[in-house]
């Protein structure tokens, strides 16, 4: 390997994953790496294992452009600008892609979102849809990761609704395949270290696609704690969750989750992650038990 490969936002928790992964697992050199971030200072522990650390602003094209210079293979993990007014994060994800195109990067990775076609309930698709256009468009070969929904983002809802006893969803009989954020950072880390040149989309998710109904079973069984489901319209759902005090914007946001769900476009179980990176994905199960304590309070 003396391809020089580069990951945005290696600050963040994926970022700092994939980064993880290609020094540990896929054995890169730290002189191969450049991680970029908008405050270099975060990533001073990477810079003291030899990894070449760059500032990298997705507001600021010229930045991107500069910090992109002799990478060969770069992954763009999607910015997590949400703006549902501005199309702000698209412009962005758009500035990083004619930056790549500019330094002469000679393969594009990204973070993307399963079925985020226009037609997608999830109001931030565009956002992955448009990007993977872009990509498309401007020539580079590229490998897609169409991240699935993180295990991890139960936190969102699981432990008020185990205080509660009861989970409100307007999700249906629609199903998820949740998988483990270090599984995909793993997979993605081996897609970013090979030496693969054709383009390609994987669509990376757990192991197994449940109800919400399964996965409150689930939890009971774990947890010891009955939940149940409490069936509700999404208009209920938004006015429920701006009761809990969410911004409106983002309550619409987390409502069409739910509503992408009911349609069954994120109910996708793939290999993906075990092919890429040789590992067997964490299950729901394992997520639970591992979490036990910090779902149950």
């Amino acid at each position: 390997m003396t391809e020089t490969l580069l990951v945005t936002g290696a600050s963040g928790q994926l970022g700092r994953a994939v980064i993880r992964h290609l020094l540990d697992a896929q054995k890169v050199a730290p002189a191969s790496i450049i991680a970029t971030t908008r405050d270099p200072e975060n990533l001073a522990d990477l810079a003291a294992l030899g990894v070449t650390v760059r500032a990298a602003d997705f507001n600021d094209p010229a930045s991107l452009e500069k910090a992109f210079a002799g990478a060969d293979r770069v992954l763009i993990i999607s910015t997590g600008d949400l703006d549902l007014k501005t199309g702000r994060r698209l412009k962005q994800h758009e500035a990083a892609v004619a930056a790549a195109k500019k330094a002469g990067v000679s393969h594009l990775l990204y973070t993307s979102m399963p079925n985020p076609e226009p037609v997608s309930p999830v109001l931030f698709a565009n956002d992955h849809y448009g990007t993977e256009q872009a990509i498309k468009a401007s020539g580079i070969a590229y490998t897609i990761f169409r991240n699935g929904w993180y295990q991890e983002n139960l936190f969102m809802a699981l432990p008020h609704a185990i205080a509660s006893g009861q989970w409100y969803s307007s999700a249906g009989d629609g199903r998820i395949a949740h998988g483990a954020r270090d599984d995909m950072a793993a997979a993605i880390a081996a897609g970013l270290a090979s030496d693969a040149t054709e383009s390609k989309t994987y669509t990376l998710t757990g192991p197994q696609a449940y109800t919400t109904a399964e996965i409150a079973a689930l939890v009971g069984e774990v947890t010891g704690k009955p939940l149940t489901i409490v069936p509700v319209s999404d208009e209920a759902l938004t006015e429920g969750v701006k009761a809990a005090g969410v911004p409106e914007d983002f309550a619409r946001i987390i409502v069409s989750f739910d509503a992408n769900t009911r349609a069954g476009r994120i109910a996708l179980v793939t290999d993906a992650i075990e092919t890429l990176s040789g590992r067997k994905p964490q299950t729901l199960k394992q997520f639970l038990e591992a979490n036990k304590a910090a779902l149950a309070g």
